[in-house]
Parts: structure tokens; sequence; C-alpha cells
């Protein structure tokens, strides 16, 4: 049976069942995915060296004619060595290849290749170790380096590339316009995939990966616009405009800030329209996005509908419990917290309560979105910390309702730009001052020889009626790790802080001895509290204000930023400092970036740009795409071409539904599941 590039692999000429099996586990199971599957590297074979020139222990590339192959050795323990005599015209060296007879069959005495592998040896004897090889009379000297599983050789992947790359020549597809590849000065597509994979010079392979990173741009804010426009298309519960906000804005006792005030504004708007409100709600750390949360359940209250927030951790969803309870209930507005950690009788009552109407916000952990839990009207759904759930979660609680409204909280400040793309289902509402009384806070990076006086510093605050967060980072999921928190709190307690009232806090902990430690806390029973990086989000402490955070090398600059947010959240002055013996380039440039300010956007642009939008987001990410070519921390001017391009597409023919756009929509559909954008 003939490979068609949208048929199964074991078919293409040469791979089979065995083989088929390997390119599934990296994610390949067609021609079609194989030709996307994007070379790591390249190794460039025309910058070859005599063999007298090689440095020794080192790689390089030489021209190397095989003039005599002796037979495989078999050693003790099934090693089989196999080697061959070589000569570049005026030096000789041996070819050493182990445990892989086949490779070296492949070799043949008299001919000449270019060789790729470690040199060792010396001045009179050298020797090239099982070295990457391709024919001399090769027409293509620049040859993709691929990421591999066991049982699948460079060379076997670069000889099924070139078959389905044959394949695609036969009937070459495009995605693009002639006129929009014209207008972003593309290559089309054909020639752009063959040259990502054996380009013909630097620019060839330039030109091929700016056409592919515009392509993933493109069909990443094309997805996502048709998931906004899929979401448009169903009613929702349109809210009354008459009824007055100032009601419940009036009677807090603070006055919002410009920027709140204008989030709300945008919120009601949005719930006043008989299409789903679909908006992001980002905002620094202690900016008050609770605060125009509760403004929306106040508002979807008393247009008889209830509302829902979704948080990330059981700890979250308490403080935001909490937090709403404060707001809410002075106006006759009742709030339940649902988590999995409530008894079965417990559930089953706040179950029967939500199924009634009785609990008008329901705030909870993914225990809310469970197939047991029945709403009587759910107008409103408010996931926080979003990227935490992805679009799956997200999608799961708004089918609880009747196409409900949807706002999504962020406290990971997200460059605009860079928000457009990876949210571009949502609407965006930006908070960017910090309420009134707020004072910033003061940060020091010192190494582990200041730890005593930093901690002098500590109990000189505790002394003052302060209170502390210790944290200590837990990155494996493991006993010692645990161990390591645990001995710390210990030595802490014995050491630096004893005397004063502390408290361990981590993951592992049942959620209600975590909810009893952080209520210790909260009333000032507990002084220092030393934790892992559970307090990162939303645990609200006025009285907190000192923050340490141990090993601060291991985290990341938004998550460094996201743990100081713990403090400063009162009216004292507060300070945190960093603790770190790492002394690296890059560690010291992160110290300097966390000490030098506290605007999360900037902090946010720098960590984008010093670790990828991969790491930015961690694996949490669902539902979204990978990228494989674009970098969203470096390729901004791309990006704005590809929206540009995007936004254009979709206003001439919003549903992709016309004959020349048919291609660009099934790529879009096999990167997004089908039943997102469908």
């Amino acid at each position: 049976m003939a490979a068609d590039l949208f048929g199964d692999i074991q078919y293409l000429k040469g791979v089979g069942k065995a083989r088929s099996e390997k390119y599934r586990k990296i994610g390949i199971s067609s021609p079609y995915e194989l030709i996307y599957h994007i070379p790591r590297a390249y190794l460039d074979f025309r910058a070859h060296v005599p063999v007298c020139q090689a440095p020794i222990g080192d790689y390089s590339v030489l021209k190397l004619t095989i003039f005599r192959k002796m037979p495989p050795q078999r050693v003790r323990g099934g090693l089989v060595i196999c080697k061959a005599a070589a000569t570049d015209g005026t030096d000789d060296i041996l070819i050493v290849v182990y445990n892989n007879v086949y490779y070296f069959q492949a070799m043949k005495e008299g001919e000449t290749y270019y060789m790729y592998g470690k040199v060792s040896g010396n001045f009179l004897r050298r020797e090239i170790s099982s070295p990457v090889y391709i024919r001399a009379d090769e027409k293509v000297l620049i040859q993709p380096i691929y990421r591999l599983t066991q049982g699948l050789s460079v060379n076997m992947v670069r000889t099924n590339m070139r078959q389905a790359l044959e394949i695609m020549k036969q009937s070459p597809f495009e995605t693009l316009s002639d006129d929009i590849r014209r207008r972003y000065e593309l290559v089309p597509l054909a020639q752009a995939l063959e040259d990502i994979h054996f380009p013909p010079s630097e620019a060839a392979s330039e030109a091929a990966r700016r056409r592919l990173a515009f392509d993933e741009l493109l069909k990443l804010r094309l997805g996502m616009s048709l998931m906004k426009t899929r979401s448009r298309k169903s009613t929702a519960y349109k809210m009354d405009s008459a009824v007055d906000i100032e009601e419940f804005t009036g009677g807090l006792p603070f006055e919002l800030t410009d920027d709140q005030k204008m989030a709300v504004s945008e919120i009601i708007a949005d719930l006043c329209h008989d299409t789903p409100m679909n908006r992001l709600l980002q905002g620094d750390v202690g900016s008050g996005k609770t605060a125009v949360a509760a403004a929306a359940c106040w508002f979807a209250a008393k247009n008889g509908v209830q509302s829902a927030l979704m948080a990330p951790t059981e700890i979250l969803a308490a403080q935001h419990f909490k937090t709403l309870t404060e707001f809410l209930e002075p106006f006759g507005v009742k709030v339940s917290l649902l988590t999995g950690s409530l008894t079965a009788k417990k559930k089953a009552e706040m179950r029967a309560a939500i199924a009634s109407g009785e609990t008008d916000v329901i705030v909870g952990t993914h225990a809310i979105i469970q197939k047991e839990v029945e709403y009587r009207a759910l107008g409103l759904v408010i996931t926080d910390e979003q990227h935490r759930f992805g679009v799956e979660q997200r999608a799961a609680l708004a089918e609880k309702g009747s196409s409900p409204h949807r706002l999504v909280m962020s406290a990971t400040p997200i460059p605009r730009t860079l928000a457009l793309m990876i949210y571009g289902d949502l609407d965006i509402s930006v908070i960017t001052q910090l309420p009134n009384g707020r004072k910033p806070i003061k940060t020091y990076a010192v190494t582990g020889k200041l730890r005593h006086r930093a901690f002098g510093f500590v109990r000189q605050r505790l002394d003052e009626g302060r209170q502390a967060y210790v944290v200590c980072p837990m990155i494996e999921d493991s006993e010692s790790d645990l161990f390591a928190v645990k001995s710390y709190a210990e030595n802490a307690a014995n050491g630096d802080l004893n005397g004063y009232t502390t408290a361990l806090l981590h993951g592992k902990m049942r959620a209600a001895e975590k909810e009893r430690v952080m209520e210790e806390f909260r009333s000032g029973e507990v002084q220092a509290l030393i934790c892992t990086t559970v307090v990162e989000v939303g645990v609200d402490v006025p009285n907190a204000a000192v923050m340490v955070i141990e090993n601060a090398e291991r985290f990341g600059l938004s998550q460094l930023h996201q743990l100081r947010g713990r403090v400063g959240r009162g009216e004292y002055e507060s300070t945190c400092i960093l603790i770190t013996d790492n002394t690296s380039e890059e560690c010291v440039k992160r110290m300097k970036i966390m000490s030098s300010t506290t605007d999360g956007f900037k902090i946010s642009e720098e960590d984008l740009k010093m670790r990828g939008p991969g790491d930015f987001f961690g694996s949490a990410q669902h539902g979204l795409p990978p990228l494989k070519i674009a970098d969203i921390a470096t390729s901004t001017e791309l990006m704005h071409e590809a929206q540009s391009c995007a936004d254009k597409l979709l206003s001439e023919d919003p549903e992709l539904s016309d004959p020349q756009n048919k291609a660009l929509k099934m790529d879009v559909m096999r990167l997004f599941s089908k039943d997102i954008i469908g």
C-alpha cells in the first residue's frame, strides 16, 4: 500500500510496523507529521579540515576515502567493534564504530565520505569514533540533526524525511495566497519544508524558518479567534444595565482605583450583552483583582443568577472565599466554599444549596466542575490563575450553565502582544495601579554568608509585631525535598528563629491541616511561616512584612515576583530578602532585576526573554498547541505581522470558509482540538 501524506507512517517506504512504533513515541504518526518534525540543529559538512589539523579530543568534519574494512570484533559483554582504515589523501585515520554493524556495513571500501565525529589518539595515530557521515557526492552539505528515540538513527530519519518530502512534491499544498506571501515576503510552503530539512544555504534555512514561524503564529492567532467567534454565537444570560453597580462600589470601605473602575465598567458592559463575555482580567500581585471579581458577582446576583469562582489550590480557594464573603455578605449575597476535602455529608449539603439557588456565589477548586454538581442558574464563571487550568477545564466549568459569561483572572502579568496571542479568545482588561496606601516592597539579594544577618533583620521586624514568610524550594515532589523543608524548619526554629512561634506549611499536608496553619498565621498566633511555594498566589495576611526566599536561583522571575507579592499587602513597609550562593551570570542578572523593580509587567518581559514561553507558562498551559519554531519572546515583529494577517483574513472571511482558505482552516483544526473550534 502506497503512503499518502496524511496516511499511516508505517506505509512510508523504508518504515514498516516496527519503526512506525518508534516514530509514534515522538508524536509522529503520518508523513505529514514527519515533515513538521523540525531539525533541532544542523551539521555543516562544508567546513572540513585535513586529518593533521583535527584537534585531538574535539569534534571535526573530515573528508575521507575508505581503503580497508576489517571484520567486526566481538569482545566480552557482547560489544561489537567495527574498524576501517581511511585517508584524506595525505594522512590516514582509523574509523571506529561501536555496536552498530548495519551502520558500518553501509560504508563502502573505495567510497569517499564527509564524516563528523570526535577525533582521538596522538600525533602519529588518530581515530574518529562513531562518526555521522554522508557521501561526498551529496548535493546538500548542510544536514539536519533531529530529536530521536531509541531505535531511530539520524540517517534513518533523514532517509524517511526525503521520502515524505517526495510525496509532498507530487501534490504540493499551500495554505497562504500569493498576495499574503508577497505582502509578508514569505517563501512557498513546499519550498520552506524542503529547505528547513535540507537547506542549500544559511539564507535558505533562515527564509524557511521565517515562513514556518509565521505559519505557527498565524494559526495560533486564528485558532484562538475562531474559539472566540464560536463562543459569541451562543446566547447567554443578558443582564440588566439598569442595575446600578454604584450601589456596590459606593458601599465598599475603600475607593476603587481608576484601573479597577475601568475593569468593572468593561465587565458590566459585557454582562449586559446577549453574547457571552469572554474576558481576561490581568493585574499585578496585590492590584485588587478580587474586588473587581466581587463587583461582577454582586451584579450577577442582583440579576438573579449564580457565579462560580474556580481556583487552582484549596488555600487560594479558601482565601477567595474569605475575601468574597467580606465583600459580598454585607450586601446580602450568599457565598459558599466547595472543595475536595469537605466531608461527604457537607458536600451533599453544598450541592443541594447550589442546585436550589440558595447560594449566590460558589467558590472552590476543580471540585466545582464535577459531574454531580448542578447549578440552578450559572450565569458567570470566573477562573483564577487561568494558565494553571487551561482551555479544557475552563470549558468544562462553562458547560455547567447555558453559555455563561466568562472571566479569567491572572496575577502573572504578560506583555500585551503575548497576551493577545496566548489568550486570543479573550478580551483583555488590565490593572496596573496598586490600591491606595500600598508601599513598594524593598528587595535585597544576599549570599548565604549573610543569612545570619538577614535573620537578625527578620527578628527585628517580628519584635515590632510584624510577621514573616520563609520560603524553601520544593521543586521535585519527593521525600528528600520534603525532608529538606522539614529539617530546615526544625533548624530555623532552634536557631535563627529560636524564641519565636514558627509553623511549617507544604503541599503534602492535609487540607484541614493547611487551613489550620494558615488561620494561626492570619490571626498572628504564628509569627514566622516556613513554607514551600504553596503560598505563591492569593494568600493575604496584611501584617506579614518580611519575605525570605532561600535558594532563590531555583525560581523563575515571575514566581519570585508572585512570592514577593505575599508581603506589602498592608500599611507596613515590607521587605523581600533573596538568598542564593549561585554566582552565575544569569542568576546575578535575575537578582538585579528583582532588586531594581516591583513592576510585574517589566519582570514578566525579562522572564520571557530569559526563559522563553514554554518555561514561562510551565507544563500546565493545556489546550494550546506547542510552538516548534516561533519564539514568542524574540519574534515580536513577526508576531505583529501574523496578528495583522489573521485579523485581515478574519475580517474578510470570519469562518475561514472560502475555498482559498480551506487548507489553512484544516491546518488550524489539526493544531487545535476540533471540539474547541470546530
